[in-house]
């Protein structure tokens, strides 16, 4: 939040380009920074507070966590169900539903990381793969992007879960988990994005560019 609110900036017209609502230089509302200071530094997440000049020109403060990145898998069974993931989660105090996941290694690339954490947490190795997209899960206080990615052509291995790593793997169709989703049993914001994807993917609207490794 900032210090003191400053006035609302000019709605989007209706129909404007895409590259222009996404703008942040020339929009009137932008922050430039003023100065930063790390105030905590931890095995992969860090906390920063930062110093910005609004728009109209008045100061406030910016506290956000600086994350590394991640992908998320959605793979793909022969007969359509989807390889899903039980894991507690600490912050929330509650094991969740979710597809598989995981943040980025030092220098490691989208896909290598994809082909990493699914094969780590799973077991399965995929033949063929397709980046979906990018979200940002928590703009609000985070730095964190995700990148979404569909793998087909499994093929089950042996997993390499991390040290203190316990997760349940399982399968389930995209009718179930829209079900679970409908009444709050599945709520990661990431699987749900993915779960979305799945389906305009599915019905033909958004189209994947598969590629063979």
């Amino acid at each position: 939040m900032i210090d003191t609110p400053s006035q609302p900036g000019p709605s989007a017209a209706p129909g404007q380009p895409l590259a222009e609502l996404n703008d942040g230089t020339g929009d009137g509302l932008s922050e430039t920074l003023i100065s930063s200071e790390t105030v905590y530094r931890g095995h992969f997440l860090h906390a920063r507070h930062d110093r910005v000049r609004l728009p109209d020109g008045r100061e406030a403060s910016r506290e956000y966590v600086v994350h590394p990145g991640a992908v998320m898998v959605v793979p793909l069974l022969p007969d359509g169900r989807l390889v899903m993931e039980r894991q507690f989660r600490y912050p929330v105090g509650m094991t969740m539903i979710e597809f598989p996941a995981g943040k980025f290694d030092p220098g490691e690339g989208a896909l290598a990381c994809a082909q990493r954490e699914l094969r780590e947490e799973t077991g399965y190795v995929a033949r063929r793969w397709a980046r979906a997209g990018l979200m940002h899960p928590v703009i609000g206080y985070a730095t964190e992007r995700i990148e979404v990615w569909f793998a087909d052509e499994l093929t089950l291995g042996e997993r390499h879960l991390d040290d203190g790593e316990f997760l349940d793997v399982f399968t389930a169709t995209q009718q179930e988990l829209e079900g679970w989703m409908r009444d709050g049993l599945l709520t990661d914001a990431k699987t749900i994005v993915g779960m979305m994807w799945l389906r305009q993917w599915r019905a033909g609207v958004w189209p994947l560019d598969w590629q063979s490794v």
